[in-house]
């Protein structure tokens, strides 16, 4: 194992040289405030990184794998780097030697694009991950290697403040911010993206030489091209992110308590089920509705129903419940009467009452002291939902994935061919499921194309799972989530075009099959389903900051011809 020291962390919350162990004050808008961060090393302290790691070290082994143990890889070097200021370096070498490179930040990447067998060197940017207030940008300083939960932490308990992302703990938020970034605040607040500052990127010129590059928001910006591809291009396509910098649009001054939303002080929480056992096509189908014609009735960004995210899972019949779990602005007007119209307007045409969920859902763990709303603090409650699944510290496990948005209700075809698959007994796990969640809201108050995200007019969003541990089962569910994904769009040849009904695909749950016309024979390509018709200035965007194609995967962006 190589190493040399680097510079020092900054995982402080000043933007000053106040080490993590100790208080910092802070002046915003004329007002002085202290705030205490966690326990850490001083900055003062030298660096770990970056070290290098190879096939020789020991630690080799548990680096070079992603979430899913599907994807292993065998590089010749991993580089575990702390500060921005050592990647330009490593990123040359690599461009010099002819070396495929690839970047990890959260290892949650649902295909093989970090971790495959074209990878010579790996850059994994986790131990950088500092979350600090940049007084010369105004904005908040989040490092690439940040998890959500760190970050939602961090903003909360030093500022009051939060970015509306997603619900697991340990994303990564190089690439979750990239792909447009979406979670349980997203119908309140919008999209991460909506409230992205800047982003900092090592990119590589035409000669081979890597530069780090700070692009902003700002419409004279000469660099605001590359900010805009960081709004939903994804990951992997231009550079190594190193920093992300946050301020919403609308905010003024300088205190760092008003540059992002606050989360609400306190949420009601509902978690209940209904049971497989007695439920018929009909009721299954009435169930699935009542969420799509709910969202799409109540998807305006104005909408008073706004404060409300649910999301319904449809798992296999072998799981025995289908759930849903639902949280509420405690404070939006009418709370408590909002979340019980909800689930009486859920509960309609279904013959069977709903109970506790008591059974593991996919990324959800049971919930049955939810079966009942209760009211948590805003933190409590954002801990809870995104660390109660023990399947994501499960070293075995594997996984399968696909996506859709959908515009409309479902036409009864699909969900006829969701039931089909759901009910089917030549394959029975718990760990399948269809999982629906909710769009709309303040998502809809950005254009469809201030940002690369373009599914602005999106209801509510899809993702199919299955999840399993022995190797041996692989084709088995990999065929099921296949075949049950192109039988619900086959009249679109197999995927969620964009049209009236669907409209296309979310980035930040890849999928290699739309690239494949096996399984996609639409004849829409696949980066019209992830990106509309942002790509063509997508790719102007590459060619200025990647004419090399250095950073690249199986559904990269494509220099253009």
């Amino acid at each position: 194992m190589k190493r040399s020291t680097g510079l020092g962390r900054r995982k402080f919350l000043t933007g000053t040289t106040a080490g993590l162990g100790g208080a910092a004050l802070l002046s915003g808008g004329g007002n002085a405030f202290a705030v205490t961060a966690k326990p850490g090393p001083r900055a003062a302290d030298p660096s770990i990184g970056p070290v290098t790691v190879t096939p020789a070290d020991q630690q080799y082994q548990d680096s070079v794998r992603a979430l899913n143990a599907r994807y292993v890889a065998r590089p010749d070097s991993v580089h575990f780097v702390d500060a921005p200021e050592q990647i330009p370096a490593i990123v040359e070498r690599a461009v010099r030697e002819g070396k495929r490179l690839s970047i990890r930040s959260g290892g949650h990447c649902l295909e093989d694009f970090v971790y495959n067998a074209d990878v010579r060197a790996v850059i994994d940017v986790s131990h950088m991950n500092g979350v600090y207030y940049d007084p010369a940008r105004r904005a908040i300083a989040v490092e690439s290697g940040a998890t959500l939960l760190d970050l939602y932490e961090t903003l909360y308990q030093a500022w009051g403040i939060t970015v509306p992302g997603g619900i697991c703990y340990s994303v990564g938020v190089g690439g979750h911010v990239s792909g447009g970034g979406w979670g349980m605040l997203a119908r309140r607040d919008g999209l991460v993206v909506d409230h992205l500052y800047a982003v900092e990127v090592v990119v590589v010129d035409a000669s081979g030489r890597a530069r780090t590059v700070l692009a902003t928001r700002e419409k004279d910006d000469p660099h605001r091209e590359l900010w805009w591809a960081h709004t939903g291009g994804g990951g992997g396509n231009f550079g190594v992110v190193t920093r992300y910098f946050f301020r919403s649009p609308d905010a003024v001054g300088a205190d760092p308590r008003t540059l992002l939303p606050k989360p609400p002080a306190e949420v009601l929480l509902s978690a209940v089920s209904w049971p497989w056992a007695g439920l018929s096509g009909d009721g299954f189908a009435r169930l699935a509705q009542n969420y799509a014609s709910w969202h799409v009735a109540h998807g305006a960004a104005d909408s008073p129903q706004r404060f409300l995210t649910s999301f319904l899972i449809l798992n296999h019949q072998a799981n025995g419940q289908i759930g849903l779990v639902t949280q509420v602005d405690a404070a939006a007007p009418g709370a408590q009467r909002m979340l019980k119209e909800y689930l009486a307007y859920m509960g309609r045409g279904i013959r069977i009452g709903r109970g506790a969920l008591t059974r593991q859902m996919g990324d959800i763990g049971p919930m049955p002291q939810f079966s009942a709303a209760r009211r948590l603090p805003w933190l409590q409650a954002t801990r809870f939902v995104g660390t109660t699944n023990p399947l994501l510290n499960d070293p075995t496990l594997r996984a399968e994935y696909k996506s859709a948005y959908m515009r409309a209700e479902f036409p009864r075809a699909h969900l006829d061919a969701m039931h089909k698959h759901l009910t089917r007994t030549d394959i029975a796990s718990p760990n399948l499921n269809i999982q629906l969640t909710p769009f709309g809201g303040a998502v809809r108050g950005v254009g469809h194309d201030a940002t690369a995200a373009g599914h602005r007019e999106a209801a509510f969003k899809m993702l199919w799972s299955a999840q399993w541990n022995d190797p041996a089962d692989d084709a088995t569910y990999v065929a099921w989530t296949r075949e049950s994904y192109q039988e619900v769009y086959a009249r679109t040849g197999g995927v969620p075009v964009p049209d009236g009904v669907t409209d296309g695909c979310y980035v930040n749950y890849p999928d290699a099959d739309l690239s494949d016309p096996q399984y996609n024979t639409s004849g829409v390509p696949w980066h019209a389903l992830y990106y509309k018709d942002a790509y063509p200035r997508l790719q102007r965007i590459k060619k200025t900051y990647d004419p090399r194609n250095v950073f690249r995967h199986r559904q990269s962006v494509e220099l253009p011809n």
